[in-house]
């Protein structure tokens, strides 16, 4: 597939969303949330000092914001930002990715432990904010939960663990319960051992940030590597697409008018102190057969 550079100038792009008939993405150290239109012309939106992670929409139409190092969702409606919840109670590590259903419930997955200083790996928890703020840890001992779908008939919630070499599904019920967690793909067996390096020498696939299709399938960004890969149910890549050389692929979305263009968000790798202090991510897009379905 042919690649073509949308923007330049990042310091660690993630969270891209299509809104509105934009891209929408955070920059960790930059610590900005901006709007790019399809031609690449970049809007910083909104600034947040504590590290922007994962978006999403309510139904009033204000963005949700993961703020990421003290674990609070924010709430901006276009003015002015406000805190729409603090999930540091609930929280092993920093607040990490969302997304936000139908019926305006935001699940945030947290890293479980401090992986930029290289820690021990731990899980992480699952937690489920509603509409009328009340906090849930709705699922526990998730393997570094972090982009996460929600299907097109609104009744699955896929959650990517990066650390376990798999998705977790759960049918999602109309008041934001989850239940029956299985295993919606698998990429090899879960990773054991006490240390990161361990962990991640073990990992087939480390599904990072994500978007699903039309057909049921995602779309996931393989934070080892360098690469986005079509899953089917149950764990199959039927399609891959590479990073530009000497880059990774850490999150993508899928947008445009038709639905068709997969965006990644590319950096040579993920280390705060190797990405804070230079400007070398990028935006990259191609062209895809099916379109984007359901929520992520």
């Amino acid at each position: 597939m042919t690649l073509t550079t949308l923007l330049t100038g990042g310091s660690f792009f993630e969270g891209p969303r299509w809104h509105d008939g934009s891209w929408w993405v955070s920059d960790f150290y930059r610590g900005t949330v901006s709007r790019v239109s399809p031609a690449g012309e970049e809007t910083v939106v909104l600034e947040v000092p504590t590290q922007p992670s994962g978006l999403g929409w309510l139904a009033d139409g204000s963005l949700v914001v993961v703020s990421m190092t003290d674990q609070r969702l924010l709430r901006w409606d276009g003015e002015a930002t406000t805190t729409y919840a603090d999930l540091s109670p609930y929280c092993g590590g920093l607040l990490n990715d969302l997304v936000v259903d139908g019926a305006g419930h935001v699940f945030a997955g947290d890293f479980g432990f401090d992986l930029m200083a290289g820690g021990a790996p731990r899980p992480g928890n699952l937690t489920r904010v509603d509409p009328d703020g009340t906090v849930t840890v709705v699922a526990e001992d998730l393997l570094f939960p972090n982009g996460m779908v929600v299907t097109a008939d609104g009744g699955t919630l896929l959650v990517g663990e990066t650390l376990g070499n798999r998705y977790t599904a759960f049918d999602l019920a109309p008041d934001g319960a989850l239940s029956n967690r299985r295993t919606w793909a698998e990429f090899g067996p879960a990773p054991s051992g006490g240390t990161l390096d361990e962990v991640l020498g073990q990992l087939v696939l480390a599904p990072d940030g994500c978007a699903g299709d039309a057909e049921g399938h995602v779309w996931a960004a393989d934070a080892v590597g360098g690469r986005v890969v079509r899953v089917a149910p149950g764990g199959e890549v039927v399609a891959q697409v590479s990073a530009p050389d000497g880059l990774g692929v850490f999150a993508c979305a899928l947008g445009g008018v038709d639905g068709r263009t997969l965006l990644l968000c590319c950096a040579p790798d993920f280390l705060a102190h190797l990405r804070a202090p230079v400007r070398e991510a990028v935006l990259v897009t191609t062209t895809v057969d099916v379109p984007a379905a359901g929520r992520g």
